[in-house]
């Protein structure tokens, strides 16, 4: 029921009309990055009309992938690669090289031009820094799994979220990289559901039981922590030392929009060194661009930048065996790793 209530305000929400041109954009960005998008883009497009659908990346393919025949979005603003790749490779995209294109590093580029890197989202171990203090916080992955931890951990639930979904990817990646075999990175995942307290349905609701210390733990993505920061929340973050994904954020153009001129021009936008700087400044998002002035980074872009490890990444892998390492989870290892886990 919930679902179909949000289908149906959606609908209404894309059906309003002021007369103006209509862009209609699906992302996980959140209402900061996407209201701060609207007002900029519309103040230089007086005639448009930018509307936004916040939702998972996840959901945003899901939803893209049923709306195929009739498609009602006209750009995708924000999600780790490998599901861009996915949908890429069904066809749900447009091919567009912004002019941007050469600014980026290659590895940010989807295969035949059908996305392309925004920004560079790092995943963090985040806590509240009411309950912990900095020398008391996991400084890497594996020590989470330290007993200390049980019942502590609370975990966004995987399978509606990109940045999970990538962050549990690297664990699964990194035990085929030793081992051969995908055993060992389950085997951890399995571990971490025995620590995990309980799975959020929603990013809010992960902030929420975070500052009431109902978990004092969580993986999360960086500009959501900085996010809650600027609000006034007790959180804080740190870069795991032996190196963390490094989200290449993409956007690209659903295939059947019938604002093809207009979802290029967006693209453009999002990509432009005015827009990179903003944000940045802004909404804490690191740009992809590499020549972003460095001096024109906040302190904590010029931090990130300076102390981040990145992980290696096989984006195709992930990609190609993302979704069944996913559903293999959900059957066999989520709720089963001890009695703390919560379904």
């Amino acid at each position: 029921m919930r679902r179909l209530l949000a289908a149906i305000l959606a609908t209404m929400i894309l059906a309003c009309s002021d007369g103006r041109q209509p862009l209609v954009i699906y992302s996980p960005h959140g209402r900061g990055l996407l209201t701060l998008s609207e007002q900029t883009f519309e103040a230089a497009h007086p005639d448009v009309d930018v509307r936004w659908l916040d939702m998972g990346s996840q959901a945003v393919l899901d939803r893209v992938k049923s709306e195929r025949a009739n498609p009602q979005a006209d750009v995708w603003f924000g999600g780790p690669s490998n599901l861009f790749g996915q949908a890429a490779a069904e066809s749900l995209l447009v091919a567009y090289r912004p002019s941007w294109a050469d600014s980026i590093p290659q590895r940010a580029w989807g295969e035949g031009d059908f996305y392309f890197a925004a920004y560079q989202t790092p995943a963090v171990i985040a806590y509240n820094s009411q309950a912990l203090t900095p020398d008391q916080v996991p400084k890497d992955w594996d020590e989470v799994l330290e007993p200390r931890w049980k019942d502590q951990i609370l975990i966004r639930d995987p399978l509606a979220s990109g940045t999970m979904r990538t962050i549990f990817g690297m664990i699964i990646q990194r035990g085929l990289r030793a081992t051969g075999d995908t055993a060992a990175g389950f085997e951890w995942l399995r571990r971490l559901d025995a620590q995990t307290r309980e799975y959020a349905i929603n990013p809010a609701l992960l902030h929420q039981k975070l500052i009431r210390q109902e978990g004092v733990l969580t993986l999360w993505d960086l500009p959501d922590i900085l996010t809650e920061q600027r609000k006034g929340n007790p959180l804080d973050f740190v870069l795991p030392t032996s190196g963390t994904p490094v989200i290449e954020d993409a956007i690209a153009i659903v295939r059947g929009t019938d604002q093809l001129d207009l979802a290029r021009e967006f693209v453009e936008w999002v990509g432009s060194l005015e827009a990179q700087i903003m944000v940045t400044q802004r909404e804490f998002r690191l740009p992809v661009r590499v020549d972003v002035p460095f001096d024109s980074l906040p302190e904590w872009a010029q931090k990130v930048r300076t102390e981040m490890v990145a992980e290696p990444m096989d984006w195709g892998l992930l990609s190609r065996h993302g979704a069944a390492w996913m559903k293999y989870w959900d059957r066999n290892v989520r709720g089963r790793g001890g009695a703390g886990a919560q379904r």
